[in-house]
């Protein structure tokens, strides 16, 4: 019943912002999820690893048919559109075949299987669509901010990243330093996100189809929730990122060949002066900007995402665990180096995600003390980071010995809270008493 309302809530949340969608003169997730039954889709990356979860529900045998049959119809695509000569000229040449699959293997489950194994496959298909609709959900929502909130505030948060000593131009002008070699490194990274996220789930949810039943908790639902609030924020506090506000737009990294294709926002930034040289500080204000680029910087939620995976992948192989460490680091640099986020992005967005953390455990081991403390002491952190940011960034920028440590502090004592409340020992269920022997009658 309770995967039965989800989806339900699933479903209307997503006509409701094809509605929206629809509305603002941009294409909705439901109707961009069925063109790409046929037409290239815009990630095949995000497709076949949203497949990959759903075969955890299945054997070893059904695995292998699966992906056959996903490359298959991939093969078959690709024959049918240079026959009839389709120039590929968007999306990827693959992962029609992916989503094809996923569709039959919900067809399978409801016509030829029965009882606990019907809903456990059901559960798996259910898991990869909600990926797939979570990535479709997010392009949408970032076209909405663009469309709803015309002015930004990135004058109030450029001016409080002067308290974290400017990260972002620090880094920009590190990587620009690296040449292209660098840039795409970390474009990579930065853009596939969404595969390590699979790895780090499909170790985690490897036992699925032997135990029958899936874990209480695991990174999809991590990721899913801060995919579902995180836009929400974004509503609240629209900033577009000092390479859009205060640099050239997407012409500075036109020069390694990776944002060409998007059309230029210098004409809207406040000034040319990422990443060379620092915003003065003055009073900040209210910005207006384009109606395309997307507010999506407070908080960041790459750097959401990159802690969650590397929160998960503590538990996994040392492999596993330094691939984690790995991506929050690299994520971490290319959200700062390529100019799309600031200091202070980074540091909500780690208490975003630890909060989240927080909550998402509860919910499965249980609501004592010390998991409503944290979740309060947590959400009432990211509450006063944006505050300051909006009423203080002057007073931040002039003391940054004061409040650069306060705002670590404050991130920190998040981290410290988690790390102390996970790493308490679980209470084991007391064994069932046994009654006692009665003495025999003489």
């Amino acid at each position: 019943m309770l995967w039965a309302a989800a989806g339900v809530a699933a479903l209307g949340f997503l006509v409701a912002l094809e509605i929206a969608a629809r509305h603002y003169g941009v294409q909705g997730p439901i109707a961009g999820q069925v063109r790409e039954l046929i037409l290239p889709p815009k990630s095949g990356f995000v497709l076949y690893g949203a497949m990959a979860l759903m075969l955890v529900v299945l054997d070893r045998r059904q695995r292998f048919v699966a992906v056959g049959a996903a490359l298959g119809i991939d093969a078959v695509f690709q024959l049918v559109r240079w026959a009839i000569g389709a120039q590929l000229t968007e999306g990827h040449p693959f992962g029609n075949g992916a989503l094809w699959v996923i569709l039959g293997c919900a067809v399978v489950a409801v016509t030829r299987r029965t009882g606990q194994e019907r809903v456990l496959m059901l559960k798996g298909v259910g898991l990869a669509l909600l990926l797939v609709a979570g990535r479709k959900t997010g392009d949408t929502w970032l076209l909405i901010t663009s469309k709803t909130r015309p002015t930004v505030l990135d004058q109030y948060v450029a001016t409080a990243d002067h308290a974290l000593g400017n990260p972002s131009w620090l880094v920009g002008r590190v990587l620009t330093a690296t040449g292209t070699v660098g840039a795409h490194a970390l474009n990579y990274v930065y853009a596939q996100l969404a595969l390590a996220a699979v790895v780090v789930s499909f170790y985690q949810l490897r036992n699925v189809a032997a135990e029958g039943r899936f874990p209480g908790h695991h990174l999809v639902r991590t990721f899913l929730v801060i995919g579902l609030l995180g836009p929400a924020i974004y509503m609240i506090f629209p900033v577009v990122g000092p390479v859009y506000a205060f640099g050239t737009g997407n012409d500075y990294w036109a020069s390694a060949h990776l944002w060409a294709e998007t059309p230029s926002t210098a004409q809207w930034a406040a000034a040319h002066l990422w990443p060379d040289t620092p915003l003065p500080v003055h009073a900040p204000r209210h910005m207006t900007f384009d109606g395309i680029t997307p507010r999506n910087c407070m908080p960041s939620l790459h750097t959401a995402w990159a802690t969650a995976i590397f929160i998960h992948s503590r538990k996994g192989p040392r492999v596993l665990r330094h691939a984690g460490t790995f991506w929050l680091i690299a994520t971490l640099c290319a959200t700062l180096g390529f100019g799309y986020h600031y200091g202070a992005d980074l540091v909500a967005g780690v208490v975003f995600t630890v909060t989240i953390e927080a909550a998402l455990r509860a919910l499965d081991r249980g609501w004592d003390r010390s998991a409503v403390q944290l979740v309060a002491h947590g959400t009432a952190v990211f509450a006063a980071l944006l505050l300051s940011y909006r009423y203080l960034p002057v007073q931040m920028a002039r003391h940054p010995w004061v409040f650069g440590p306060l705002l670590v502090l404050a991130m920190g004592s998040v981290i410290y809270g988690y790390v102390r409340t996970t790493a308490a020992p679980q209470p084991k269920p007391a064994p069932a008493l046994q009654p006692e022997p009665q003495p025999e009658a003489a």
